[in-house]
């Protein structure tokens, strides 16, 4: 258990949750572990699958703290309101700031600054570890390249335009992504990025991670009582869950391409792992999937020093820190949203 941002989050899969008066209890097997006060916390988010009592669903719901209930996967399930539900409030603002593209723009610039920021220390950590037996020379391009956009990202006030930054920093980034694959190269060789359908096994893993991480933005959106479907850089389609593509954008490099780049490295992955089809598409075959979902699961409960809060936490818990610090950057008790920048 851990409390941030005057959140509860419970990661633990067996704690159970009751009310003591004025205190929410965590329960293992009767065995209390801890006491958290009411008016200490804006609300609590459960990954176990005991749940909580009705009671202190029932006092949550009085105060409008939000309690939302996730699977230890982090799928999301559930959250408890009340009569009077104050992310109705949240929500209206969001949609607000969604409907004007200057609006929109500051907060999107952020995330993509992010992006940009984490996808150039990814270049540079290879740079770094291993650039005696890489072409160091485009991979330094590249950084360059993507830093010297940087403040440009920050200066923009139109949604089209950081969108064009975003692309240019994108094929900069991918450009050298191959460089940084350093087993197996010859089996899993990246030329660019394919999505739909993906056409070598590189980007059938990227388009299987970009799926996972956008799930557990999703669930951190909605744990935090926004409306995942309404994005600021992302525009509404029916069916896209827009606001959660908009926050995985600056969490891709660091969370799902690192670790694809982990399991090709570490040689959990090998060719026969996956299935060529007759229209080029390329999938990973069962038992692939299973161990690629098992791993990024281990990976989830990695410990990292959050940069803004400077405070350890997994990285499974980052989308929902975002998310809370979104929602606060919505109701304006932060003047602008705080990026993850990876470190």
């Amino acid at each position: 258990m851990r409390q941030l941002l005057n959140t509860l989050f419970v990661t633990s899969e067996n704690v159970y949750l009751t009310l003591d008066g004025e205190n929410v209890v965590a329960k293992q097997e009767n065995e209390i572990l801890a006491r958290y006060p009411l008016h200490t916390l804006s609300g609590i988010i459960s990954f176990s699958y005991p749940g909580a009592s009705p009671a202190l669903m029932g006092a949550c719901a009085e105060r409008g703290l939000s309690l939302s209930f996730c699977t230890p996967r982090g799928k999301f399930l559930a959250r408890v309101s009340g009569e009077n539900n104050g992310n109705v409030l949240l929500r209206r603002t969001q949609y607000r700031i969604a409907d004007n593209p200057e609006q929109s723009c500051r907060i999107a610039r952020n995330m993509i600054f992010g992006k940009l920021y984490n996808a150039r220390w990814s270049i540079e950590r290879t740079r770094r570890d291993h650039g005696l037996r890489l072409d160091e020379k485009a991979l330094s391009d590249a950084s360059h390249k993507i830093q010297n956009l940087l403040p440009d990202v920050l200066k923009e006030t139109s949604l089209n335009s950081l969108r064009g930054l975003e692309g240019i920093a994108a094929a900069a980034y991918f450009s050298v992504f191959d460089e940084m694959i350093l087993n197996q190269e010859s089996a899993f060789s990246f030329q660019s990025r394919s999505r739909r359908p993906p056409l070598d096994p590189v980007n059938a893993m990227l388009s299987f991670a970009y799926a996972l991480l956008s799930n557990d933005c999703v669930s951190a959106l909605e744990g935090v009582g926004l409306d995942s479907y309404v994005g600021f850089l992302h525009r509404d389609r029916p069916g896209r869950s827009s606001l959660a593509l908009d926050l995985m954008e600056e969490l891709r490099p660091c969370m799902a391409d690192r670790f694809v780049l982990t399991m090709l490295n570490n040689r959990k992955m090998k060719p026969a792992d996956f299935d060529w089809r007759e229209n080029g598409s390329v999938s990973m075959k069962d038992g692939a999937r299973r161990t690629f979902l098992k791993t990024w699961q281990e990976k989830k409960r990695d410990m990292i020093t959050h940069p803004y809060l400077g405070e350890k936490i997994p990285w499974g818990l980052v989308p929902y820190v975002q998310a809370l610090l979104l929602a606060r950057t919505l109701r304006e008790d932060l003047a602008e949203y705080p990026p993850f920048l990876w470190k």
